[in-house]
């Protein structure tokens, strides 16, 4: 059984309003600034949601590769996009909904099959379970 423990950590200085922070991962691959503006407005600067839809996208198309190598498939390629929707409710700020949009040139797959193996891999990858908004996804086949 194999259990491996990764980390993303963050920093903040200040007030809510007027402070800021970084975000950044474990190998250092990802260190952004992020504060209230680029969560809710238009400054540079990343948010816990963009991160989350990131990672999501990523952990998909892992996921997707894998079924489709297991299948006897390979891609020549994939684009995954998760979006993250985020919405003020009574009780505060809820990630609300979380579509997944897929794009695939695949040799020898036919619509079906695809449309299989993408909902297999949404379900497999890990950061699809931890989700627990309404997840949904489209798939299209590329020629």
């Amino acid at each position: 059984m194999i259990k491996i423990t990764h980390f993303g950590s963050a920093a903040w200085e200040g007030a809510l309003r007027t402070g800021g922070g970084s975000i950044s991962t474990e190998s250092h691959a990802l260190e952004h600034p992020f504060k209230l503006v680029s969560r809710y407005g238009s400054d540079p600067g990343t948010n816990p949601e963009e991160l989350l839809g990131a990672a999501h996208a990523g952990c998909f198309t892992m996921s997707f590769v894998r079924g489709l190598g297991a299948s006897g498939f390979e891609p020549t390629h994939i684009s995954s996009r998760s979006e993250v929707t985020l919405e003020e409710q009574a009780d505060g700020y809820v990630i609300t909904h979380v579509h997944l949009i897929v794009k695939a040139r695949i040799p020898g797959i036919d619509q079906t099959r695809f449309l299989d193996l993408a909902e297999q891999a949404k379900a497999f990858c890990p950061l699809s379970k931890v989700i627990r908004a309404d997840l949904t996804m489209e798939a299209e086949l590329i020629a």
